[in-house]
């Protein structure tokens, strides 16, 4: 067969679809680059004239101050690399297994189970009562535990979403036929129902690393030894700092180090949202795929 030729009005609505694509392609790009700039631009400089695509005067300012902060720096990288690991395949594995029997037909209490994680949707304990169930009765305080149990764990949300992608992706015959060969209700799932949610699982991986990741909460409220902080709880106390130095200095007018607080705001971003953004490319074919799927009403 000969090449397709496309009529006057396709032509017409491929080229607009792709400049329409290239624009939002540079909208969603332009806070990242402006970021990157402002972070690399010296601080009176950024004060005086605003935030800019490109230094109007070149400074490393702001990552040389976090530089003297590496060790600490570092460790709470690796602290957040470790919890967001470990969080996710663990969330993952709790959350795909709960789903499994929510989403079979057969089983005689998969409403019953299905309205348990969506009440938890809808109400929660609050604040106090969590965190006096946290410290009293299970002792997580200044444990890892209290990084990756509470809020982050089980999200009823990505339950849903896993066992909607169970129901309408994955046909309830290859179950049965599973059953009929004699194979075991583990083993149906590790060989039939894990193989062929990849998309799902993915999605809600990253959905699951995204929150460990970002967490901060957690740490403010169960860490108190500096050597388990997290990455982003660091940062935001490093933050915290320099603008207490700064409102001393400007009210006592004791000569204090001066700090790039503005700049380093940005560099911070840079840095924390590194990994995050050079993982996303790997996944990303597979977190639209599951996220259609697995939001459709089962």
């Amino acid at each position: 067969m000969g090449s397709k030729l496309y009529t006057r009005g396709e032509r017409i609505f491929k080229w607009v679809s792709l400049v329409l694509l290239l624009v939002i392609c540079v909208a969603t790009l332009a806070p990242f680059v402006l970021i990157l700039a402002s972070s690399l631009t010296d601080e009176t400089t950024l004060i005086t004239y605003g935030y800019s695509f490109w230094p109007q005067k070149f400074s490393m300012d702001s990552y040389l101050y976090m530089w003297n902060q590496r060790k600490q720096i570092g460790r709470s990288y690796l602290t957040s690399l470790g919890i967001t690991a470990v969080g996710t395949v663990v969330s993952l594995l709790f959350t795909t297994m709960l789903a499994y029997p929510m989403s079979r037909k057969d089983f005689k209490y998969s409403n019953q189970l299905s309205f348990f994680v969506f009440f938890t949707m809808l109400f929660n304990g609050g604040i106090v009562s969590s965190y006096i169930m946290w410290t009293q009765i299970f002792h997580i305080k200044n444990t890892y535990f209290a990084l990756l149990l509470p809020n982050l764990l089980m999200n009823a949300m990505n339950i849903m979403l896993v066992r909607n992608y169970y129901k309408n992706s994955i046909p309830f015959e290859l179950v049965e036929a599973a059953e009929i060969d004699g194979a075991s209700e583990l083993k149906t799932f590790w060989k039939i129902m894990v193989p062929l949610s990849v998309p799902v699982n993915v999605t809600v991986g990253l959905f699951t690393g995204l929150a460990y990741w970002n967490d901060w909460y957690n740490c403010m409220l169960y860490i108190t030894n500096e050597d388990m902080f997290t990455l982003q709880y660091y940062l935001q106390r490093i933050l915290g700092s320099a603008e207490a130095m700064r409102i001393v200095a400007e009210k006592s007018g004791i000569a204090l180090p001066s700090v790039p607080l503005e700049s380093m705001k940005m560099a911070m971003t840079v840095i924390a949202t590194g990994p995050i953004v050079l993982l996303y490319p790997f996944v990303q074919r597979y977190f639209v795929k599951g996220l259609t799927i697995g939001a459709v009403k089962g």
